[in-house]
């Protein structure tokens, strides 16, 4: 067995991290939340949400995979065997499934991303006179196709450079590179005509809403998955910590650099919704019908365009590596096989399975659905009862503590054991009841 990969420095870490949370959630599903759901009010639950249930998840989640060297399949049956159980390794393949799954379809949408890019880099939009129709006409057809076989091929190839030479790399060129891109979009945003209402309606709170039990729905299950929680992404970014890396230390900053994204995006495009009128809570259209409309009218909107889906490139190839290193790893560890061959045969099969969701937007909802609704939230449930309960909540604390400049005290015990985990399995049965709040 080669010796287990590791991170180049601990900075490269939480920048990996930081890029595997900050996806398409962030872009769409915030800024539309946060304005829908109260303006600042809604900040009051999601960030208490963020900073206690997601924190306490990613440290749990980096603490289960270093603690075992490994991701969650063999995790899991480490952690069984010990009782003298032997399904372990059948319980971290679910997971594994849900990650895998949601790479599936989740390179569609950076496909979808890509191909917008080259638009706006060759002033596209322009000749463009129906957004919808050529969306309606490209998402769901042939011709997104290419475009999905080039996510996987662009996510392949920095995977298969590896931990420290591919995936950190990566990271610490195209995480600095998205926030300075969302900061100068930022200053095109707010100085348009108009902008002023469109911070209104992110900002003015509407304290009504905390009276409503669906925004506290909504925010917790933003600030769940917004961190990636799952079982298996960060566990496994976990799994090639030293045994001298700050765990909560990186939890916090990782949670904190992705609600900084999230805010960013939602100042970036919700004044610029506003300046021309269109509608702020479009959902997932947003990002593909709404926002190269607004580029279509802003002065200068051809470089202003080609920035902000550059930025997306960023996000979504980041979330899509993250994504992918898990099955990967899970096929190294299993079959003792090549990082190579793996990476290989995770993107032919993920390629593959995602050609009849091509084809269909509605089999790609179906299949979209069931593996966030179910899996992943299930992932999550799983991931919180074995390392809190099953391997136990002292050694877990103390797996986290390790190399930790501020150790956790033993009040925060019943905190995961009881609080988190209840939450963990009321996430799932929100999930299912609302059809995702995710």
């Amino acid at each position: 067995m080669a010796e287990r990969e590791k991170w180049n420095s601990k900075f490269g870490f939480v920048l990996a991290c930081v890029g595997a949370a900050i996806g398409l959630g962030n872009i769409w599903m915030f800024p539309w939340r946060l304005g829908a759901y109260g303006g600042a009010a809604f900040l009051v639950p999601y960030l208490l949400f963020v900073f206690t249930l997601g924190w306490t998840g990613l440290m749990e989640e980096f603490a289960f995979g270093r603690d075992q060297q490994t991701g969650a399949i063999s995790a899991y049956e480490n952690v069984f065997k010990e009782k003298g159980m032997n399904f372990g390794s059948k319980l971290g393949i679910i997971p594994v499934l849900g990650v895998t799954g949601v790479f599936t379809f989740y390179s569609i949408v950076v496909g979808w991303i890509l191909k917008y890019f080259t638009l706006s880099a060759t002033n596209s939009f322009a000749e463009i006179e129906n957004i919808p129709a050529f969306f309606g006409n490209f998402a769901g057809n042939t011709g997104s196709i290419f475009w999905h076989a080039l996510a996987i091929i662009l996510t392949l190839l920095i995977v298969r450079m590896g931990v420290k030479d591919g995936i950190e790399k990566m990271n610490k060129i195209m995480m600095p590179g998205l926030f300075i891109l969302l900061i100068i979009l930022l200053f095109r945003s707010l100085t348009l005509p108009g902008a002023k209402e469109g911070i209104a309606f992110l900002l003015v709170p509407d304290w009504s809403k905390l009276k409503e039990p669906l925004t506290w729905v909504m925010a917790l299950g933003q600030s769940f998955f917004t961190v990636s929680l799952g079982g298996a992404t960060m566990l496994v970014y976990g799994s090639y910590l030293d045994k001298d890396s700050d765990i909560p230390t990186a939890s916090f900053q990782t949670a904190f650099f992705n609600t900084m994204s999230s805010l960013l995006a939602a100042f970036v495009i919700i004044p610029a919704v506003f300046a021309f009128g269109l509608d702020p809570q479009a959902g997932p259209p947003l990002l593909f019908i709404t926002i190269p409309k607004v580029f279509q009218q802003m002065p200068g909107g051809y470089i202003f365009s080609s920035l902000f889906f550059l930025s997306i490139v960023f996000a979504g190839l980041s979330s899509a590596i993250n994504l992918m290193e898990v099955p990967v790893e899970a096929l190294i560890d299993r079959l003792n096989i090549t990082r190579r061959k793996s990476v290989l045969i995770v993107g032919i099969a993920a390629f593959v399975i995602g050609i009849p969701l091509d084809l269909s937007m509605e089999l790609f909802g179906k299949f979209a659905d069931t593996v966030t609704i179910y899996l992943i939230p299930f992932g999550a449930v799983l991931s919180a009862i074995i390392f809190f309960w099953v391997y136990g909540i002292k050694r877990a604390r103390r797996a986290i503590n390790e190399g930790s400049k501020r150790p956790l005290g033993k009040i925060w015990e019943p905190y995961a054991k009881y609080i988190f985990s209840s939450v963990a399995i009321l996430v799932l049965v929100l999930g299912v009841i609302f059809g995702g709040i995710g």
